[in-house]
């Protein structure tokens, strides 16, 4: 879902930046009613995880390849708000650092992967989970649903963006200037990916996450439900695995057991749908000549860090996402502990033995609050 530069006319890329910029403004704003000063290393964290996952390209039956966002994932941890800023960090330095995905188009890929793939699955689950204990396992299906749904509708919206292009941005002649494809192509094209297998990563990701944190680290997910009744056998039990278990540990080496097997996005044969370079989609569609306005804007942005490294070894694949989630946590971290002080306002934080109360309600029959 990267759109490179050169498939969107800039007319769509600017609707992009006019819808985006405000939605972050306000984002940066409401952050502060879920994340508190001793909640922002955990949002840098799930930033350069999100990087991090957007890494691994994962083959599609009809040669292209497709990749999870994590975005549903934030967004049920620590807030829609929260997931805009966290994936907007790290959608702007893959363009900048690594280029992928464009720098003209980054507004349209904001909306798409920041936008309205957190907000679509937050919808859901929101749906699906609602009037269940925190620890119910309907939460584990809502966050599967949540990530299925939200990366699907974003999909579409890629679909309808480049499908579009052709008819309304052609030239006298009728060839297009920017994306070739037609909402014949597009549409299913994007939707055959991530219905079938990005769809499946993210949602099985987001579920897995979710079901870990209600074994392990209720606080946590607390962040995100206040209120939200929770079993009292279910918590006793939790805080005995989470001394076992040491949530940070497994964090880390998690981050870092992705870190080594992100070149597995090398074996992936083909690129992205939507994703090749003017000289690529020439070949591949048998077109006569690149779209006027593609070719114009396709190398707009070159000081790379990383150029090509999705084809390129294992060792830059490692070390790009070595480099990136190090730079897009710590710009999150920055980010958000500044978002924090300037529209936050000081809440006082329990003592432990307090806040360990507040944590073993019992459910009720009611809707959570």
């Amino acid at each position: 879902m990267h759109i490179p530069d050169g498939y969107l006319s800039p007319q769509t890329c600017a609707a992009g930046f006019v819808v985006a910029v405000p939605v972050l403004a306000t984002a940066a704003a409401r952050v502060k009613r879920r994340v508190r000063t001793r909640n922002v290393p955990t949002l840098a964290v799930l930033a350069a995880v999100s990087f991090l996952i957007m890494m691994f390209n994962v083959p599609i039956p009809d040669g292209t390849t497709a990749h999870a966002v994590g975005g549903a994932l934030i967004a049920i941890l620590l807030g829609p708000w929260a997931a805009a800023i966290a994936v907007t960090v790290a959608l702007g330095f893959q363009a900048l650092l690594f280029g992928d995905g464009g720098v003209l188009s980054f507004g349209v890929d904001v909306v798409n992967m920041a936008v309205i793939l957190p907000f679509a699955g937050y919808g859901v689950y929101r749906l699906v989970a609602r009037g269940a204990a925190l620890t119910a396992r309907r939460r584990v299906l809502a966050a599967f649903l949540a990530g299925y749904v939200g990366i699907n509708v974003a999909a579409l919206c890629v679909g309808v963006e480049l499908g579009i292009q052709p008819d309304l941005f052609h030239d006298a002649t009728g060839a297009p200037l920017y994306s070739p494809y037609h909402l014949a192509q597009s549409i299913p094209a994007m939707l055959l990916a991530h219905l079938t297998v990005a769809g499946v990563a993210e949602g099985i990701l987001t579920a897995a996450v979710l079901g870990y944190l209600q074994r392990a680290n209720l606080p946590l997910l607390r962040v995100n439900h206040p209120g939200v009744p929770v079993d009292a056998a279910a918590a006793d039990a939790e805080r005995t695995r989470r001394r076992r278990l040491r949530p940070g540990v497994v964090a880390a080496v998690v981050v870092a057991a992705l870190v080594v097997l992100t070149p597995l996005g090398l074996l992936a044969p083909g690129g992205a749908f939507g994703e090749d370079s003017p000289q690529d989609l020439r070949a591949a569609l048998g077109l006569a000549a690149v779209p006027a306005g593609l070719a114009h804007y396709s190398g707009f942005w070159h000081d790379v860090l990383f150029p090509g490294y999705l084809s390129g070894s294992p060792w830059t694949y490692i070390v790009s996402a070595v480099v990136g989630i190090v730079v897009v946590g710590l710009v999150v971290w920055g980010a958000a502990t500044l978002a924090v002080r300037l529209f936050g306002r000081r809440v006082p934080v329990p003592p432990p033995a307090a806040e360990r109360e507040d944590t073993v309600e019992q459910v009720t029959d009611g809707p959570a609050r």
